[in-house]
């Protein structure tokens, strides 16, 4: 029987991604590509960090198939630091993203939720950028050092079992929409970036953070994830 893992993706200018214990040390958190891919080559990147004309270097997981429509997402825990502006511009970047996922085309539904257990919690946290996180009651994430947000993936074999998601007291402004939706695209099993000039405008993108919206290979990627029958 295939033994738990755990990914835990860190964004900063686009997230970098750290493997636990349990995963293979070389998976590597982007990778480089020199222009355009064609779209199954793209999603073998961003799903299993697959290098162009290379092998996987991570397993493929998604959320199975009976999780896939009733995924509940909320905002588990506010810290008292986390300022209000920033509050509400995040709760309205979070149903904007759950819209953006809905949209896609994928076969998925994500709920946005406010009471009783979340699939996905999101947790806004005391912790500056660079600083070490407590006090959320995940053990995956306290006592981990978050940039602008981390998220983290429990799988079984090629099965999402759990997702959380935490975000920086002091995440800018303009970037909380497009950090917002990097992460909760991210907890649906695409964990690597890429980089390149040529995907600047990607969600994946290593070295931006400034994309609102679930379009081209971005969303391609997410339908070859969750195909529709």
């Amino acid at each position: 029987m295939n033994g738990l893992r755990f990914l835990v993706i860190t964004a900063l200018f686009g997230p970098l991604l750290a493997i636990g214990a349990l995963q293979p040390a070389a998976a590597q958190e982007f990778i480089e590509v020199d222009g355009p891919l064609d779209d199954e080559t793209f999603y073998r990147v961003v799903a299993c960090g697959a290098a162009p004309e290379g092998d996987c270097a991570k397993p493929i997981i998604r959320w199975p198939s009976d999780r896939q429509l009733q995924l509940r997402v909320g905002i588990a825990d506010v810290g008292e630091s986390f300022a209000d502006y920033r509050f509400d511009i995040l709760d309205r970047a979070l149903d904007d993203a759950i819209e953006q996922i809905n949209r896609s085309g994928a076969r998925l539904f994500l709920e946005r939720a406010y009471e009783g257990e979340f699939d996905i919690p999101v947790y806004l946290t005391d912790t500056a950028q660079g600083g070490i996180i407590r006090g959320t009651g995940r053990p995956e994430l306290d006592g981990s050092r978050i940039a602008v947000g981390r998220v983290v993936l429990r799988s079984r074999g090629g099965e999402i079992t759990g997702a959380a998601i935490a975000i920086s007291r002091d995440v800018r402004r303009r970037e909380i929409a497009s950090v917002m939706l990097e992460e909760l695209v991210q907890a649906m099993g695409l964990p690597t970036d890429i980089s390149s000039p040529a995907y600047t405008r990607s969600v994946f993108s290593e070295t931006s953070n400034s994309v609102v919206w679930l379009r081209g290979q971005d969303a391609e990627a997410l339908r070859r994830h969750y195909p529709r029958e």
